[in-house]
């Protein structure tokens, strides 16, 4: 049975909750509890993946519903849970219970309104990421000590037939509304398909999981394993990947969007869907037009300081130093392993940092490895992946290592804090360990937060004396201004109509990125509306608060305190943030 339908209870009217007597604080904290219990369990239920990541073994071999019918029986779920909550006095429950409550209601409203879009019904995948990705990282995210693990691998490569067919028929539909992405950001998106189809399933890469025999596991019981991987590599995931395949290349890309802006607002109901989703990302009310004139005020603000850093390295004009940033083989790596080691070496140097920045650290470590390499070409510099100490996981930081001449050193920097630490890893890895309810632990994540703190920890770095040189200077400017851009460029395209190429012109002028990586972010916002606001929109209050913080407080300011103060929650909106660093400031003046 269901657990949410297990667990409901019908609503109170609003006449009889009146009349109820008023030892009501003790029964809205009991309520609360007992569906916020409720809400996790669903959660895990419906996310077989996160089940596995916490040792948890509901979801084994199970990689989900992604069919349309799967996802209307959760929006008819989500009605219910928030039924239950409305039905919850907010004011009666403590200040803990309170900030929980905020996040949950505001989760489930998102949710709502966001499908009230078609475009959240039919449009499914992005550039960078599908269903391939997905399955392709099972044998990185996976738990593989035991027989059981090894089972629930196999059976979630079994599985994935069958979840492409839903995943095919949920967008069919979405082919006959318009709903489709553009067809330019696209290109060539089919090889990032056919690049995990192997000859053999020895050649794939599922089964470097099979390389190594656990300890726990018998040689009779390996080589079994062994003969049913095989299997289950070819019938299960070549073959779902050769049916995704073709469904993207015979039926998919013929139909993509051809207009001149690819923008989402030229959908139908498109601004509105985009100004949903600008809402979303920045949990603010901000519109399109707000948000891009805060980003060209912004734009302007940095080329200032990237003039200033410019003149310093002894050039005429930023354009120059630019110029020369992006063309000197000096700035640039010769191989693979010599760029890897390289980001070791200084993500080393940063962890020495942390214990002078906060008080809290995290148990769960972290390491440097590359983007696999059927993901890699076409994506992005880098990317955090959340790891788990129940299952044995690390936090790991992936650099891209295609396309070296495109990967400046003078940005791990700013790139490191950012992935690494303190950025993601410090952040996700410390509130999946903080003492708050799994639900907020795991199963919360805003993007304006995360992200705002990966753009705040690349300041920090000035803090750290890593930016010693003009041209490492000019690699965090050139990452803020990038992030600065994405306000205007992202708003540009999909409420002002720009074309593809105003964009990559736009970033072009005003970042120090290489053309590759700028044709392949502008790939990225194109498909993705709305989600690179959440970076410069978080930083900026983070940095807000902080200031804040430190003109009410004078010489009794503690740095690490104020930072263990905004990660003590987990993530949140903005705000939830404002509202505790407020409360925390008070707090420190009255003692």
């Amino acid at each position: 049975m269901n657990r949410l339908l297990a667990a409901s209870a019908p609503v109170l009217s609003l006449a009889l909750a009146i009349a109820l007597p008023q030892p009501a604080l003790a029964d809205a904290e009991d309520d609360f509890t007992e569906l916020r219990e409720d809400v996790w369990q669903w959660t895990l239920d419906n996310s077989p993946r996160l089940a596995t990541d916490l040792g948890d073994r509901r979801g084994d071999g199970q990689l989900g519903d992604p069919s349309l019918g799967g996802y209307e029986q959760r929006l008819e779920e989500t009605r219910a849970l928030l039924a239950r909550v409305d039905a919850i006095d907010e004011d009666a429950l403590p200040e803990n219970l309170q900030i929980d409550y905020a996040l949950m209601a505001r989760d489930f409203r998102d949710t709502l309104e966001a499908s009230t879009f078609a475009q959240t019904r039919y449009i499914t995948f992005t550039n960078r990421g599908g269903p391939q990705q997905a399955i392709s990282g099972l044998p990185y995210s996976s738990p593989l000590f035991t027989v059981a693990d090894y089972e629930s691998y196999l059976g979630r490569l079994e599985a994935f037939p069958e979840y492409i067919q839903q995943f095919i028929e949920r967008n069919r539909q979405g082919i006959e509304l318009g709903l489709t992405q553009p067809c330019e950001p696209m290109e060539g998106y089919e090889n990032s398909i056919a690049g995990l189809i192997a000859e053999t399933p020895e050649d794939s890469v599922w089964w470097q999981a099979f390389e190594t025999r656990p300890a726990a596991i018998s040689t009779s019981d390996w080589e079994g394993l062994q003969v049913r991987a095989r299997t289950a590599i070819s019938e299960g995931a070549f073959e779902g990947l050769g049916e995704f395949l073709e469904y993207y290349t015979e039926d998919y890309a013929p139909n993509c969007r051809a207009d001149a802006s690819p923008g989402i607002g030229q959908t139908p109901g498109g601004q509105d869907y985009y100004a949903y989703r600008v809402r979303s990302f920045t949990t603010t009310d901000m519109t399109p037009q707000e948000v891009h004139d805060l980003g060209l005020s912004e734009v302007a603000r940095i080329r200032a300081e990237m003039e200033e850093v410019a003149a310093e390295a002894g050039f005429d004009s930023r354009e120059a130093f630019i110029e020369h940033l992006r063309t000197d083989p000096q700035y640039y790596p010769t191989d693979e392993e010599s760029y890897l080691q390289y980001t070791a070496a200084l993500a080393k140097e940063i962890d020495g940092w942390m214990p002078r920045l906060f008080g809290r650290l995290p148990r769960l470590p972290y390491t440097v490895q590359p983007i696999p390499a059927a993901n890699a070409p076409g994506n992005t510099t880098a990317y955090y992946e959340s790891g788990s100490i129940a299952t044995g996981q690390p936090g790991i930081y992936r650099l891209n290592l295609t396309e070296l001449d495109q990967r400046p050193l003078w940005e791990l920097p700013a790139l490191g804090v950012h992935e690494a630490v303190p950025g993601h890893h410090h952040q996700i890895a410390l509130q999946q360990e903080l003492d708050i309810h799994p639900l907020r632990a795991n199963g919360t994540f805003f993007t304006v937060f995360v992200e705002g703190w990966g753009l705040y920890s690349e300041r920090l770095g000035i803090e750290m004396g890593l930016y010693d040189t003009p041209a490492k200077q000019m690699g965090r400017l050139s990452y803020e201004m990038w992030r600065a851009n994405r306000l205007v460029v992202d708003t540009g395209i999909h409420a002002l109509g720009w074309t593809r190429q105003q964009a990559v012109d736009y970033m072009l002028e005003n970042t120090a990125l290489s053309e590759g990586n700028i044709n392949a972010e502008i790939n990225r916002y194109i498909t993705w509306p709305g989600q690179a606001l959440a970076y410069k929109l978080g930083e900026l209050k983070i940095r807000e608060l902080r200031a804040r913080a430190e003109a009410a407080l004078g010489e009794d300011f503690d740095l690490r305190a104020f930072h263990d103060t905004v990660l003590e929650n987990g993530s949140v909106p903005l705000d939830v943030l404002e509202a505790h660093v407020d409360a925390w400031i008070a707090a420190e003046l009255a003692e």
